[in-house]
């Protein structure tokens, strides 16, 4: 017989078991899918939190840890110990080596969102997931003491618009705030682009603006109202800052970067720790990868579970299909031909699961896509198969037609046992 005629006699026999090579496609490509979805998806974590800043070479901060210094410049959690002086900031600043710098201030918020003082540097020159530049969806920059951007959670969470007015809290707290600087109403001027990064989930005034709500203030407590400071009596001389919280940087040359940091490392006369945020960020993540291999394991396990279900379906077919096998050695068959037409079988299953799973995966990328990186900060690229994936369809399909053996070996047995002899 030629193979087309093992092609069709294959097919028609799964045809003949409708229900169960229904149920068995439908196993194999659940956890196919599934098993796909989870390197997906931990791919794109990955990404999204090794990205979470692109370009910045240091991040310098008072000497604390590298990592608390990226929790609370990057993630916006935590709270910083100390601040740097505005002397040692333009002094490294303007070091030659320097290409640029980003100033960030802490330590107030609105509502649960945490609010940051920085200039409009921050705008140009911070880049996440490699190379994407912050972007408005409507509005513009801050230009004026009291002009706020907001990220796209905040806008979506507070339902503001462009002109709505914020009033700013001292410090960072989820429910009500004690102590605000409601004297000094910010007016919100732009709306961030989502970005699936904590971006999204801060508001950003300059360094003058948040000098200019504390001016008034003493040891963190709030002016009398006699002693309050009024906006239109605010100079630039007045709102000059004073300190910042840490800085973001980049080199001219990559080369400088270990020396620069060192150097600041030793700085004497303020104490000051440089992180390099890539090596911080891949260090975090591996504290991590337990969770990451159980997530995997249980994808192997339900991929195990799929291919299971497949040779149970093949082993409750043999009885039913004695009298097929019977009329096959029959009419000539012979015992390589049975084993050929069981991993022939076999072999389309999973072809079909694989290319079910293949089309399922991408229906649900470019559905999901979108709400997932807007929801969880997770980038999805446009669809496509990565290496991984590529190997966990070879990996079934291996696994698939190994298993497959041992129904085929039962038939072969079954064969013999009828009293016919090879051939």
């Amino acid at each position: 017989m030629k193979l087309t005629a093992w092609l069709n006699l294959a097919l028609k026999s799964l045809r003949n078991r409708k229900l169960a090579t229904v149920l068995t496609i439908f196993s194999m490509t659940l956890s196919l899918v599934l098993l796909m979805a989870v390197d997906r998806i931990q791919r794109a974590a990955h990404d999204g939190f090794t990205q979470t800043i692109s370009g910045v070479d240091l991040i310098v901060g008072a000497r604390s840890g590298p990592l608390q210094i990226v929790l609370y410049s990057v993630f916006n959690l935590g709270q910083p110990t100390q601040n740097v002086s505005i002397e040692s900031y333009n002094e490294i600043k303007n070091r030659p080596e320097i290409e640029w710098t980003i100033p960030y201030s802490l330590g107030d918020g609105h509502r649960g969102f945490r609010v940051v003082a920085t200039n409009q540097d921050f705008f140009k020159y911070y880049h996440f997931r490699s190379s994407e530049k912050i972007e408005l969806a409507e509005g513009q920059v801050f230009n004026g003491y009291f002009d706020v951007v907001i990220g796209a959670d905040v806008a979506a969470t507070l339902s503001y618009k462009v002109g709505s007015d914020v009033v700013v809290a001292h410090g960072v707290t989820s429910g009500e705030a004690i102590q605000k600087h409601n004297d000094k109403p910010f007016r919100v001027v732009g709306i961030m682009k989502p970005t699936g990064t904590p971006l999204d989930r801060a508001l950003y005034i300059s360094l003058e603006g948040m000098e200019a709500i504390h001016l008034d203030w003493q040891s963190g407590s709030a002016p009398t109202k006699d002693k309050e400071i009024s906006i239109n009596a605010i100079t630039p001389a007045m709102v000059q800052p004073k300190a910042i919280t840490s800085f973001f940087l980049r080199t001219k040359n990559r080369i400088e970067i270990l020396r620069l940091q060192r150097w600041i490392n030793e700085y004497k006369d303020e104490p000051l720790l440089a992180a390099i945020p890539g090596v911080v960020l891949s260090e975090m993540w591996q504290s991590l990868s337990m969770v990451e291999k159980i997530l995997k394991a249980i994808s192997f396990l339900v991929m195990a579970i799929g291919l299971i279900s497949m040779l149970i379906a093949l082993m409750t077919s043999l009885n039913e299909r004695r009298r097929e096998m019977l009329i096959l050695r029959a009419v000539g068959a012979s015992l390589k031909h049975v084993l050929g037409l069981i991993l022939l079988e076999t072999f389309l299953l999973t072809a079909l699961a694989i290319g079910f799973a293949a089309l399922l995966k991408i229906v649900l990328e470019l559905i999901l896509g979108p709400w997932l990186q807007s929801r969880y900060g997770l980038y999805l690229q446009s669809p496509q198969f990565s290496h991984s994936e590529l190997a966990y369809m070879l990996i079934m399909l291996i696994s698939a037609l190994l298993i497959s053996f041992i129904p085929a070996v039962r038939a072969m047995r079954s064969a013999l046992k009828d009293g016919l002899s090879l051939k």
